[in-house]
């Protein structure tokens, strides 16, 4: 009896071991998950819904200074234009072939767009509604057009997935096209405060930075390995910042130190496409797996997930202006407007 209660005594210890070792345990999970809550935090949203056009598949979405919001119909081949205080929308055909891409309004407040239908870039007048086109030149078919952005000179740079990116001067009507690095993948391109000019490669993963000089392309290369850096944003500190879409994560630039920083968006398989920058440095993504709009702050390195109101809704870019951030539903022909503001509280 004396043998069985030693004996007992003995077993006993480990148990209490490992009891103490499972209160562990579950305190560090609870830290672990109290730490993602505040890093990454599901949100519910309120958006603003504007129908356009059916069969539009509004690919690229651009808000004017002057309170309209312009978007590329791809679908239709045609631009359109929407007034968000009575819904008004204005239809711009591009001309035959048209398959417009891009969009941004320029310094001039025309619509500036990408066209890979026709292989041009358009320009779309916001008081006429008058279309100007400028075609690439006849040894450069089928560069199949994607994003542009304005210099600090006034000159517009687009890319091409095809494998180039050019420069077009509006004033003069002259136009440079480059090959790029290691062929196609050119996609999202943005200009710094300073004036420096980015794109992103997402066939060839890489940032690449370009000398308006001469054109040449410098490739920069993203800590992770076939990323797929689609579209990027410049904030307010000449920091770049790309959606990288195989990798689910979202990437940061530093030119003044040349390191680079990345993030894993929250979920299952994320998929990071289009990428905005507001005007408080706060970073937006649409985010393809979760069907959301994905804030991040790059203070506090904390996520929220904002649920967008339609499934399946494909949005490949955003734009905003103050408090405000427009993005494109492609598949479900809709411009949907988030209150930036809303995510302050």
């Amino acid at each position: 009896m004396l043998k069985n209660v030693a004996i007992d005594r003995v077993a006993a210890t480990p148990r209490k071991i490992l009891q103490a070792s499972n209160v562990r345990v579950v305190a560090a999970l609870a830290l672990a998950c109290a730490a993602l809550v505040g890093a990454a935090q599901t949100r519910p949203a309120s958006f603003d819904s504007f129908a356009v056009p059916s069969g539009s598949a509004p690919h690229d979405v651009a808000p004017s200074p002057d309170r309209t919001v312009w978007f590329t119909a791809q679908a239709r081949g045609s631009a359109g234009r929407l007034d968000p205080r009575n819904g008004k929308i204005d239809s711009i055909a591009l001309g035959d072939g048209s398959a417009p891409h891009g969009v941004i309004v320029g310094p001039d407040q025309a619509a500036w767009i990408t066209d890979g239908g026709q292989n041009a870039i358009v320009r779309v007048d916001s008081k006429t509604l008058a279309v100007t086109r400028f075609p690439l030149p006849k040894d450069r078919s089928n560069a199949n057009l994607n994003t542009a952005v304005f210099d600090k000179q006034g000159h517009l740079w687009f890319t091409g997935q095809s494998g180039i990116y050019g420069e077009l001067d509006p004033k003069r009507g002259t136009m440079r096209v480059f090959d790029a690095p290691h062929g196609a993948g050119p996609y999202g391109i943005c200009v710094t405060p300073n004036g420096a000019l980015y794109f992103a490669s997402l066939a060839g993963n890489y940032l690449g930075r370009i000398d308006p000089a001469t054109g040449a392309a410098q490739v920069i290369k993203p800590p992770t390995a076939n990323q797929g850096a689609r579209r990027v944003w410049s904030d307010s500190q000449g920091r770049v910042w790309v959606s990288e879409w195989n990798a689910g994560r979202v990437g940061m630039f530093d030119p003044s130190t040349q390191r680079w920083r990345e993030w894993r968006l929250p979920g299952d398989n994320p998929h990071a496409y289009a990428i905005f920058v507001d005007d408080h440095d706060v970073v937006w993504l649409s985010e393809w797996s979760a069907n959301a709009l994905v804030r991040f702050d790059p203070h506090t390195e904390r996520f929220d997930v904002l649920a967008l109101p339609r499934d399946h809704a494909n949005v490949r870019q955003m734009m905003g202006r103050a408090d405000e951030v427009w993005l494109s539903e492609s598949a479900t022909d809709h411009l949907v407007r988030y209150p930036s503001r809303a995510a302050k509280n």
